[in-house]
C-alpha cells in the first residue's frame, strides 16, 4: 500500500486520481477530514508535526510519496520546519517497514542553497543516509516550474493582471503537475528508479513573452509584462510584510530564473510514462475556466 502525503495539493490530488484509475491500493494523508472525504478515497488524518499520527497513517504501507508540509519560513526566513518535518516522516516510514520512498524535491537542490534549494538538499541527504542501512529504495523528483502557478497568480501577476518577470527573454520549461504525478505513480507502482534523481520538465521552454501570448490567446485579451529586477522584487515583497531575509532570498532565486537556470528540457516524463508531457498551450486550453 502507498501512503500519499500532500494528497490535496497540486501534485497529490492528481496522484490520488491516477492511483485510483490504476487500481493501486493507497491511503491519502490529509490534515482535515472534510478534505479527505472530498477526495473520495481511503484517507488518514495526520500532521507532519504529530509523529503519532504519521506512525498510524503508515501502518500497513510499504511505499511513500513524500511531499508537502510546512515550508512556511520562521522569522529569519529559513523554512526549517519543513526540514524537521520531512526528516521525521522519513524516519517513521523506515521504522514502519516502508520499502520505497519517492520524494518530491526541487530542481537545483544544493548545499547552502537559498530557501527550498538548501532545505530540500538537506532532506535528500537524510533520506539517502537513512535508507541505505535499512535497504530502503529511494527516488527523487526535481520538477521545473509548475504550470499550475498561473492559476494562483502568486508571485506571477501584478495587481492589474500583468505578468511580472525577472527577464522577458529567459525561458522556463514549465511542467504540468499532472505529469509530475504520473511519474510518481510509475515509481510507486513499478520496480523502477531506485537510487535515481529525475528532472521533470515540459516539452518546451517558454519565455515570459511567449507565456503572455499563450495566456492572451486563452482569455481573449492582451496580457502585459512588467520587468522586475531582484531589488524591485525584494522591495515589493517587503512592502507586503514578508520578512526581509526571506524576501532577499526569494529575490535572489528570482534573479537566477532570469539567467535561464530553468530553461533546459528533459525527456524524463516520456521516458517514465511512455507519453510526451503536456505542452503549455494544451494545458491552458484544458483549464480555460480556471485561467480566466
Amino acid at each position: 500500500m502507498i501512503l500519499v502525503t500532500g494528497a490535496t495539493g497540486s501534485i497529490g490530488s492528481h496522484l490520488v486520481r491516477q492511483l485510483t484509475k490504476l487500481g493501486a491500493p493507497f491511503t491519502a494523508l490529509v490534515r482535515d477530514a472534510d478534505k479527505g472525504r472530498a477526495l473520495g478515497c481511503r484517507y488518514a488524518v495526520g500532521d507532519f508535526d504529530d509523529p503519532d499520527s504519521i506512525a498510524a497513517a503508515l501502518a500497513g504501507a510499504d511505499r511513500l510519496l513524500l511531499n508537502g508540509a510546512g515550508a512556511t519560513p520562521v522569522p529569519d526566513g529559513i523554512p526549517q520546519p519543513m526540514v524537521a518535518q520531512q526528516k521525521t516522516v522519513i524516519d517513521a516510514a523506515i521504522r514502519a517497514g516502508v520499502r520505497k520512498i519517492v520524494k518530491v524535491s526541487v530542481w537545483h537542490a544544493q548545499p547552502g542553497g537559498r530557501l527550498a534549494q538548501g532545505a530540500h538538499w538537506e532532506i535528500e541527504q537524510h533520506l539517502k543516509t537513512a535508507c541505505e542501512p535499512a535497504d530502503v529504495a529511494w527516488s527523487l523528483l526535481h520538477p521545473s516550474g509548475f504550470m499550475q502557478n498561473f492559476f494562483t497568480g502568486a508571485g506571477t501577476f501584478s495587481t492589474d493582471g500583468s505578468l511580472i518577470a525577472p527577464a522577458t527573454d529567459a525561458p522556463v520549461s514549465y511542467v504540468d503537475c499532472a505529469d509530475i504525478a504520473a511519474c510518481a505513480a510509475v515509481l510507486l507502482t513499478q520496480s523502477r528508479g531506485a537510487g535515481e534523481t529525475f528532472v521533470l520538465t515540459g516539452p518546451e521552454a517558454l519565455t515570459m513573452a511567449e507565456v503572455a501570448k499563450h495566456l492572451a490567446d486563452t482569455i481573449g485579451k492582451p496580457v502585459d509584462i512588467v520587468g522586475l529586477g531582484p531589488d524591485e522584487m525584494a522591495a515589493r515583497l517587503k512592502g507586503q510584510g514578508v520578512p526581509h531575509g526571506f524576501a532577499d532570498d526569494i529575490a535572489f532565486l528570482w534573479a537566477e530564473v532570469g539567467t535561464g537556470n530553468l530553461a533546459a528540457t528533459t525527456s524524463t516524463v516520456e521516458d517514465l510514462t511512455g507519453r510526451a508531457p503536456r505542452g503549455f498551450g494544451t494545458f491552458l486550453a484544458a483549464n480555460r475556466a480556471a485561467i480566466q
